[in-house]
This record gives C-alpha cells, sequence and structure tokens, in this order.
C-alpha cells in the first residue's frame, strides 16, 4: 500500500562524509534515503523519484557565495512547490540561510548538527508540509475549518501564513513568529492558542523587553513568602500561570543572554523552581515567541543563544508587512473604521473610494498599527460620517504643524533599520525626547526602546536610574 511506503529524504551534497553521516543518521530513524553530489544530479533524481523532504547544502564548488544553492532551491520551488527543503550552512553563512528561508525554504539548519535536534527537526517538517494543494486555499474554506476570527485579509500571502497556522496549531511544537512591529504577531499567537487542543486553558503573553534581569526569575517562576525583602507572600510566575496553556514570548529578542540560560532550562525539561523554592515544579507549555529582528542573524552575531534558538524555532511563520499585501489595506480599513466609531460611541462611518486608493498606495512602516493610529486620529479630528482624502491629508498636517507630512511618504528606498531609526528620531523629536511617552507612541516598552537607541546610536541608549525621566 502507498500509506505504508517508507517516507524519503533526498540528501544533496558534494561532501560524502556529510552524505554518509545523514544517511545513517536518517536510516536508523526508518527513512529512505537518496544522495546526489550537485545540483544537476538532484534535479534528475527528482525528476525519475519522488522526494518528500530535500536536506540541501548552499554550495557545491569553490564558490562559496550560496548562488548555486540559491539556484537549486528557486528551480526545486518551481517544479515542486510543496516539496520542503531545509537547507544546510555553516554558521558564518547565516545570513545566506536566512535569505534561502525567505526565498521559500522551510528551515536550515547547522553543520557541525546535533542528530536529536535535526531528527526534531525533519520530523516536525514533515509533518507540517502541506499535501500540494491545488492553489491557495481560499479565506472562506479557511473560515471553515478554523476560528481566525480578528485577523483581516484575503491576500495570498497572509492566507498561506493562516494555512501554517492552522497546520500546525494542533501540534505542540515552539513557533516562531516573525515580522515588523505592528503587522499582527500578537494575533497569530492568538490564533495557534485559540486553534489548539490547549484553547480551553489560559493564553500568557509576556513581554520579555520589559522584565529587567533583576526581576526575570520572580516574573517568570514566581516566589515563596520570605524569599527576598519585599516577598510577603507566595506568587505565581508566569510560567505556572500558562500550565497546560500556551506561553507567549514577544519581543523574544530584546532578551538579554543571562535570562536566556533561565528560560532555556524550562523549555529543555519543563520544568522550573520559584524563587527562593525548595521544590521543582513541572510546567506542561507550549511556547510560542515573536520578534521583529531577525534571531538567526542575532545568534551568528553571539547576542542570541543558538541552543535556546533552535529550542524556539521549530516552526516559522513569517508574517509579510503591510505594504505586500497592499490588496488587504481597504478590507482593513472599513473594519477598523468600524471598530474605533463603536469604541467611541459614534455613528457609523465609511471612507471615499478614493481615499481607500490613497491609503492603499502609503508604504506604512508601522503597518496595522499605523494604519488604525491613522484612521483613529482622522475620524476624531475631522468628525465626519465619510472620511476622503483631503481629511487624511488635512490630519497630517495638522499632526506636524500644519506642513504636509513628508514622515510617512518619504521611508521609500530605505531599509528597515533606516526607517525604524527614522521613526524613533521623529517621536523623541516630536515629544521632546521624553522616553515614557515616545515608547507609548511607538508601542514600546522603556527598556525595548533603551536598546534601540543604543543600537540607533541615538541619545546614548543609557537606562535612567529608576524613578527618573530620560530627557534629551
Amino acid at each position: 500500500m502507498e500509506s505504508s511506503r517508507k517516507q524519503r529524504i533526498l540528501i544533496v551534497d558534494d561532501d560524502s562524509a556529510v552524505q554518509v553521516s545523514l544517511a545513517l543518521l536518517l536510516k536508523q530513524s526508518g527513512f529512505d534515503t537518496v544522495c546526489c553530489d550537485d545540483p544537476r544530479q538532484a534535479l534528475e533524481q527528482l525528476a525519475r523519484q519522488p522526494a518528500d523532504l530535500v536536506l540541501q547544502d548552499m554550495n557545491f564548488s569553490l564558490r562559496t557565495s550560496g548562488e548555486e544553492g540559491l539556484q537549486l532551491l528557486a528551480e526545486i520551488k518551481r517544479l515542486q512547490p510543496a516539496l520542503p527543503v531545509l537547507l544546510m550552512t555553516a554558521w558564518g553563512s547565516i545570513a545566506l540561510a536566512v535569505k534561502g528561508v525567505q526565498a521559500g525554504a522551510a528551515n536550515f539548519f547547522t553543520k557541525p548538527w546535533d542528530n536529536a535536534q535535526l531528527m526534531e527537526l525533519i520530523r516536525t517538517t514533515l509533518d507540517t508540509a502541506a499535501p500540494a494543494p491545488a492553489g491557495c486555499p481560499t479565506r472562506a474554506a479557511l473560515d471553515a475549518q478554523f476560528d481566525f476570527s480578528g485577523i483581516v485579509g484575503e491576500h495570498p500571502r497572509l492566507l498561506k501564513v493562516l494555512a501554517t497556522v492552522g497546520q500546525v496549531a494542533a501540534t505542540r511544537a515552539p513557533v516562531l513568529i516573525l515580522g515588523e512591529s505592528g503587522c499582527g504577531k500578537e494575533l497569530i499567537a492568538d490564533a495557534l492558542h485559540r486553534n489548539s487542543p490547549r484553547a480551553a486553558q489560559a493564553i500568557v503573553k509576556i513581554n520579555m523587553g520589559a522584565i529587567t534581569p533583576s526581576l526575570f526569575e520572580s516574573e517568570m517562576f514566581g516566589h515563596v513568602r520570605g524569599a527576598f525583602t519585599d516577598a510577603r507572600t507566595d506568587r505565581k510566575g508566569h510560567v505556572a500561570s500558562a500550565h497546560e496553556g500556551t506561553l507567549f514570548l514577544d519581543e523574544i529578542g530584546e532578551l538579554n543572554r543571562s535570562d536566556q540560560v533561565k528560560l532555556l532550562r524550562v523549555l529543555q525539561d519543563q520544568t522550573y523552581q520559584a524563587v527562593g523554592a525548595s521544590r521543582t515544579e513541572r510546567a506542561d507549555i507550549r511556547v510560542v515567541s515573536a520578534t521583529n529582528r531577525e534571531l538567526a542573524e542575532l545568534v551568528a552575531a553571539g547576542e542570541f543563544r543558538e541552543d535556546l534558538f533552535y529550542r524556539l524555532n521549530l516552526i516559522t511563520i513569517r508574517l509579510p508587512p503591510l505594504r505586500e499585501r497592499r490588496s488587504d489595506i481597504p478590507l482593513l480599513a472599513r473594519h477598523i473604521i468600524g471598530q474605533v466609531s463603536a469604541s467611541y460611541g459614534l455613528g457609523p462611518a465609511t471612507i471615499a473610494p478614493a481615499a481607500l486608493e490613497w491609503l492603499s498606495a502609503q508604504p506604512w512602516p508601522g503597518n496595522i498599527r499605523q494604519l488604525k493610529q491613522t484612521l483613529e486620529r482622522t475620524l476624531l479630528l475631522v468628525g465626519k460620517s465619510e472620511l476622503k482624502q483631503a481629511d487624511f491629508i488635512a490630519t497630517e498636517q495638522h499632526e506636524h504643524g500644519g506642513a504636509l507630512g513628508g514622515q510617512r511618504l518619504g521611508v521609500d528606498g530605505m531599509t528597515l533599520e533606516q526607517v525604524e531609526r527614522h521613526m524613533i528620531a521623529k517621536a523623541l523629536e516630536q515629544h521632546q525626547g521624553n522616553i515614557s511617552r515616545v515608547a507609548k507612541a511607538l508601542g514600546l516598552s522603556r527598556t525595548a526602546l533603551y536598546r534601540r537607541l543604543e543600537r540607533h546610536g541615538l541619545g546614548g541608549g543609557e537606562a535612567p536610574e529608576a524613578g527618573h525621566e530620560a530627557r534629551a
């Protein structure tokens, strides 16, 4: 029977030692393997015999640019779009592997690899691989099967994300959600929890950038009475609160290295110890994390632990920024304006077609969060039941002291890092360096803002002593 055939994995690497090591490991785990030395052989093999997964190196000659690997990946995805590919790379080529994942690879692993981690990655990739659907699923089809309430949009890139969420929600595999600030990562975390067997229990959300190192253990693991000076009663930590539910670690890229070690222990054996306690407790948790930073590149730079990275990213979901799903902007705008009108007790409001076109053409570096802020501000300042393009422009002029705001329209051609620096600098100027107000305006914690100030060389980035406000 077809259902009883062993899953076949194609190994593509010009190093015979790598081929032998991987083939032996996979054979011991019950897989069939086929080995190839170069891209040409790999494509010929795929044409002759189907494979369930490809393990592919990035370089096949003295050149180490990775171009051959990216070309092979592109050809495999062109011929067999649903065939999952795992890339092999060295630590010096992390950025190249990230580029490969962005081009369609399911994930990557590094040489030398950890056998247990690699097999877990391979099994999860095979379990969640799409069964070659005939085209992208429709939003109606996804909504009939899963609960994606609160997530607005029908763009193919969003539908692909939602299909992945539906596939992995029922598992306990850790999920890493990557995406720019304001693009809806928390909504995806909510959807993962809501569609999982843990939905009846809590999803506990923690902003990792807002927890100071001195309070990390107490906040995460709790403490017992008398553990330290102010510990007057026992306190349950976030991990205990998420028992049998989901632990959502937002801004995971902001976690410092010393606290990364403490978090890793929990993820490795699902146990923790409250501060001051003598007994170890167990925690049945499903971990979902999110960041607007590229964790793999932080690992390569020595800022994020490799072992923790592999614990978090068994499944990686990349959420597209708003500018890459512009067809969804009218749907989002109508949805948001309805919510805002209701929340303020206003009558029904609409947006003129020309205004929707204008909104759809903007770059939105702040993504959905910025779109919502613009709509809310315009509705409140204009006070009309139908918003027109002139109303948005007039509101922008009002916001920037009467001058037509070029801040939002002048970021074309800038990198994401440059846009982030630009937005922070403008917010500092607008709020006269008041760190609390800048952090609130940008939707960041003070701690996360200080780290960005330091990274971008704005205002030194040194956090003030507790109880004192920083001013530029």
